[in-house]
């Protein structure tokens, strides 16, 4: 008997799309910012799951001594540490705690992990930390949902405005991407074309990707 299918899986047609997608945009922020070179680039990522942002960006060109990924989930960790190279740093826990150098990072990222920090207070710990880590000239790289799910409320959206609360030194540069999940999966279960169709409309997009600059 098969396994019922995995909402998240890459197998799902939304599930690569929504990828590609991101994929997309955050190599063409690194082109804009005339990062031609990414295996000179140090990055850090903060919630790094079971490692595939991290595999994403291995398969770019960065070099896996200079990549580092933060878990607070053992499990995942292990996961994550079952995937990558060894070459790739892994430190689990609390990433406030993690022993990254200050201003030792070109890039710090966040993908969904601050929408699921219900506690201001942990959220600029959290911020300051990564703050902390970027260099001059570095951005933080943030992805994450802005509105409420109101079927989860182990989760809560991250507005622009609260973004810029939590990074207030930043230059923010911002787009809106990822077609609604819950859309996209009807959607994607006709054709998985459909997914661009509805997301040219703006208004239909939950997720911001910002590239937040600390200035040299």
């Amino acid at each position: 008997m098969s396994a019922a299918p995995d909402r998240y899986s890459l197998l799902q047609p939304d599930v690569w799309q929504l990828v590609h997608e991101r994929q997309r945009a955050i190599l063409q922020g690194l082109a804009r910012r005339g990062w031609h070179d990414p295996a000179a680039l140090t990055l850090t990522e903060v919630g790094c799951g079971a490692g595939g942002n991290l595999l994403e960006f291995l398969r770019a060109g960065f070099t896996a001594g200079h990549l580092t990924g933060c878990e607070l989930l053992p499990e995942r960790l292990a996961m994550a540490r079952a995937c990558l190279p060894e070459a790739v740093a892994l430190w689990p826990g609390d990433a406030v705690a993690a022993p990254v150098v200050p201003a030792s990072q070109d890039l710090v990222l966040q993908a969904t992990v601050f929408s699921s920090l219900l506690d201001d207070a942990a959220q600029q710990r959290l911020a300051d930390a990564m703050w902390r880590w970027v260099r001059p000239g570095g951005v933080v790289l943030w992805y994450d949902f802005t509105v409420d799910n109101p079927h989860n409320r182990a989760v809560r959206g991250v507005p622009l405005a609260r973004l810029r609360q939590l990074f207030p030194q930043g230059r923010v540069q911002h787009q809106r991407i990822t077609l609604a999940p819950p859309l996209a999966r009807r959607v994607a279960r006709v054709h998985p074309s459909l997914y661009t169709v509805f997301n040219t409309l703006p208004l239909l997009r939950t997720h911001l990707l910002a590239w937040i600059d600390k200035q040299a």
